[in-house]
């Protein structure tokens, strides 16, 4: 598998309800695709560097020149066994997981495209459905919240997360409750709070959380280790997780009971393999979450980008698929009315 070829490009993409959580709202999303071109395939990946460095310290400005200038150029020209030999020539780069991530899992679909594989078989799965969650941004009002909640019980999902900060948890969570009992509820405070809310975080033991994720700072173990010995309730660990090493710390610190895999966040699938495997052999669950990128389409966008469009069924799952790669056709007509910008990078000459 040689790959000639990188090509970045940003496409805009209005949302269909705004998305709120601590950091604040957002109405359209600037999303960063990645094309790698190999022999006579193209793998395609998202990179989820959001708009702002909120979330994390890469954004789309950030990831752009770092696989212009530096990620690209140690892997163009290269012919690699398989994917996961990018890892390798990308590693001199420090951090930027969310820009290696893009070129990375964009070489794992021209690899399973290039072997007549599904990619999940590819990466080791084994399951024909997944189970699918939804994360509920914070709205503009209880009453708005429970409507969105209706709706997407409504629609088969099964697991309910919303998000939480100082001045939107408490009550919320209570007239979640007192609605419904019995469904799988969460929270997600994206570092909304300190240690000095551990006796304001102790209150949402009562409502039979499945777990509360990432309630301290982004980069934090030690004092995430802290706070759960006070608290009943599992918490989740989401940002502070960046590669196996965090996972490891986080296990043996008793940081954390259920984590979070982000592919992107992570540094792509190879990483992510390696956290997951390391919470099976040490009994912790974990879920995979995502930037707004792995949810049903018409939760998000009018039109999206992919063929089929993302379907949860009744029951709340996707159903996975035996087409080569991804299992979806990218849209490139579409993709090209969204672009806004778009660059192609080969091998010096």
């Amino acid at each position: 598998m040689k790959l000639e070829a990188i090509t970045l490009r940003e496409i805009q993409m209005p949302l269909v309800h705004f998305f709120e959580t601590s950091f604040g709202r957002v109405y359209s999303r600037r999303i960063l695709l990645l094309t790698a071109h190999c022999d006579s395939v193209d793998g395609w990946s998202e990179c989820v560097a959001g708009e702002d460095p909120f979330y994390s310290s890469e954004w789309i400005e950030t990831a752009w020149p770092v696989i212009q200038h530096y990620l690209a150029p140690a892997v163009l020209g290269r012919t690699l066994t398989s994917a996961r030999e990018s890892v390798h020539w990308m590693a001199k780069v420090r951090g930027h997981q969310m820009a290696k991530a893009a070129v990375e899992n964009a070489l794992w679909d021209a690899e399973a495209q290039q072997k007549q594989q599904p990619l999940w078989k590819l990466l080791g799965g084994s399951r024909r459905e997944i189970q699918c969650g939804v994360s509920i941004g914070i709205q503009d009002s209880v009453e708005q919240l429970l409507q969105k909640i209706e709706t997407e019980l409504a629609s088969g999902y099964r697991r309910i997360k919303v998000k939480v900060k100082p001045g939107w948890d408490i009550n919320v969570l209570e007239r979640i409750r007192s609605r419904w009992s019995e469904i799988l509820l969460s929270c997600d405070a994206n570092s909304a709070y300190t240690m000095d809310d551990v006796e304001h975080l102790r209150k949402f033991d009562q409502f039979n959380l499945l777990m509360i994720e990432q309630p301290l700072w982004n980069d934090d173990v030690y004092y995430h280790a802290r706070l759960q010995r006070e608290l009943r309730t599992a918490i989740c660990l989401d940002e502070s997780i960046r590669h196996v090493r965090d996972a490891a710390a986080a296990i043996e610190t008793g940081a954390c009971r259920i984590i979070n895999i982000k592919v992107g966040r992570v540094g792509g699938f190879s990483e992510a393999k390696k956290i997951h495997d390391l919470c099976l052999a040490n009994n912790i669950p974990v879920w995979c979450g995502g930037m707004l990128e792995v949810s049903a389409s018409k939760r998000y966008w009018k039109e999206d980008i992919v063929e089929p469009e993302v379907e949860v069924s009744p029951q709340g799952t996707i159903a996975i698929g035996d087409i080569p790669g991804t299992g979806y056709r990218i849209r490139e007509d579409l993709i090209e009315e969204l672009t806004v910008r778009k660059e192609t990078f080969r091998v010096a000459r």
